[in-house]
């Protein structure tokens, strides 16, 4: 019965990566367009897309949402601190924003 608990959760950590990869490689792609850039974006977004369909299938979709952009948003900013880009107040309140939503709907 856990693996199949499991499950789920492997699909929403595949999506919120798939989405960190594609917005990485908009963050590169904003620089300079290269193959490894696209790479990313497709690959990214496939993945996120594949999974998702899975996902809809057993998750209601309120909290499919949710789970996604709280995974992708600790991928995103760790990304952004990674490479320099300060995390102001602002950044870092939306973040938690986004976790309380989470806990509110997980309830």
């Amino acid at each position: 019965m856990e693996i199949l608990a499991l499950k789920p959760l492997t699909f929403a950590v595949l999506a919120a990566v798939g989405y960190g990869v594609a917005t990485i490689g908009m963050k590169l792609a904003s620089a300079e367009w290269t193959a490894v850039a696209l790479a990313l974006i497709v690959l990214g977004f496939l993945a996120a897309t594949h999974s998702e369909v899975v996902l809809m299938r057993s998750v209601p979709l309120s909290e499919l949402y949710l789970i996604i952009i709280s995974l992708e948003t600790l991928i995103v900013l760790a990304y952004a601190y990674s490479i320099g880009e300060g995390l102001e107040p602002r950044d870092w309140t939306g973040g938690a924003l986004i976790f309380a939503g989470l806990a509110i709907v997980s309830h």
